[in-house]
């Protein structure tokens, strides 16, 4: 009969009950489960200036200089990327871009590259993957300089394509709209949409800089002026009381164009922001999102209109939602609910559009505002945080909605936009 032995790998046979089992494997097993671990821990400091001037591109102004020659060295390639409708309503633009590079002896890597505007170009990767490609051809590298000019999506687009090619080149933004120049051109973040989802692919990666010409604003449509204008009063309500009085106030004067009166607000629009993502979350690891406020509904509305709202406007509407819904659920007073809807149609926002009501009464239904719920909630990582108001300039956090809450909302909201409408006809 042949002998049975063990070899050194293997374990000792089971003969015994389950208790002694585990203690006959221990030793044996220990030396094959057991794990070491070393640790890396660094962090990185984050720095860029927000600056705010006029006429940025004429050779007596030097803001742009001093951003892309720090130390005077004049060897780094600039790419300019602009928005074709910035370029059309501004016609002699290109020209003193291409001057200014030339008196201050920039190396411009070649003529401006034009692309769309609006969030079409967020709409599929084709703008994306032609900056790519130029990136490619021009030698554009990590220390090389991308300045993009034109509104919040052409900024998210080849801020986007800055970021991933060599893993991140330095990005100068150049914001030409009131939203951007208050909101999301001084933050940290850059998308494209994908699968019907705003935003889904993209990075977080702070600009080399932003600056900010408020020249811009002069030759902005109407609709465009009007609205950037729904952040500052989104960030005011969440952060700043006295903030909201002085949009209270200067309500008329921006109504008019007034330059002073949007200085002001972009500037303290701005600050806000960037003391935001100074304090706490700037990269989004955990579920809080103060600074979107309304934007559940918002992304949401963008998408059920097929972007014929404007950002600004389904931001105004969300705002006015979330605002109203604070109000039914206790949280905010019957006053400062009505100083909310005030200003924002004073300031010339519907605040009801039928995409708000067509399919309410079905969650799952694929058309349904109350979707934006659940796509919220997975942009958030897993978990709802949506803020709501306890009164002007004073945010707070639920995790979760009621759904009959938000449809008496719709319907409030929905009554409201008919008595202003009847009230306007009758005046």
């Amino acid at each position: 009969m042949k002998s049975k032995h063990l070899t050194q790998s293997q374990p000792p046979p089971i003969t015994s009950q389950p208790a002694e089992v585990y203690a006959q494997f221990d030793q044996h097993s220990r030396e094959h489960v057991e794990s070491e671990r070393i640790t890396q821990q660094f962090s990185v400091s984050y720095r860029y200036p927000v600056y705010f001037t006029n006429h940025l591109f004429t050779p007596a102004n030097k803001t742009l200089t001093d951003v892309v020659q720090p130390d005077g060295k004049r060897d780094a390639k600039l790419l300019i990327v602009a928005e074709t409708p910035v370029l059309t309503h501004q016609p002699s633009l290109e020209t003193s871009i291409t001057r200014y590079l030339i008196a201050h002896n920039l190396n411009m890597s070649g003529p401006v590259v034009q692309v769309p505007g609006g969030e079409s170009i967020k709409q599929t990767p084709e703008t994306v993957e032609r900056v790519l490609d130029i990136i490619h051809t021009r030698g554009i590298d990590r220390h090389s300089y991308i300045l993009a000019i034109g509104g919040g999506a052409l900024l998210d687009a080849v801020g986007y394509a800055a970021a991933i090619a060599h893993r991140g080149i330095r990005l100068v933004r150049i914001p030409t709209t009131v939203l951007s120049q208050n909101d999301s051109g001084v933050g940290v973040k850059n998308a494209i949409n994908a699968f019907g989802k705003k935003n889904f692919l993209g990075t977080f990666a702070p600009p080399y800089a932003v600056l900010n010409d408020l020249t811009f604003l002069d030759t902005l449509p109407l609709r465009e002026w009007r609205s950037g204008i729904a952040e500052a009063v989104k960030v005011a309500l969440i952060k700043d009381r006295a903030f909201f009085a002085d949009l209270e106030q200067s309500a008329p004067k921006l109504i008019a164009r007034n330059r002073d009166a949007m200085r002001r607000l972009v500037m303290r629009c701005a600050q806000l922001h960037i003391d935001h993502i100074a304090s706490g979350d700037p990269f989004e690891m955990g579920s809080a999102r103060p600074l979107d406020f309304g934007h559940w509904a918002a992304h949401r509305l963008e998408y059920l209109s097929d972007y014929r709202l404007r950002h600004g406007e389904a931001v105004a509407i969300g705002i006015a939602l979330d605002t109203t819904y604070s109000k039914l659920m206790g949280y905010l007073t019957v006053e400062d609910t009505r100083r909310v809807l005030s200003l924002l149609t004073h300031l010339g926002f519907d605040l009801w559009v039928p995409e708000l009501s067509r399919h309410i009464d079905d969650s799952s239904h694929p058309r349904s505002i109350l979707r934006g719920l659940e796509e919220f909630r997975e942009h958030l990582g897993g978990y709802l945080t949506v803020t709501l108001l306890r009164g002007i300039g004073t945010g707070f956090e639920i995790h979760d909605m009621e759904f009959d809450v938000i449809r008496q909302s719709v319907q409030e909201l929905e009554s409201y936009a008919n008595s202003k409408s009847t009230s306007s006809l009758a005046v």
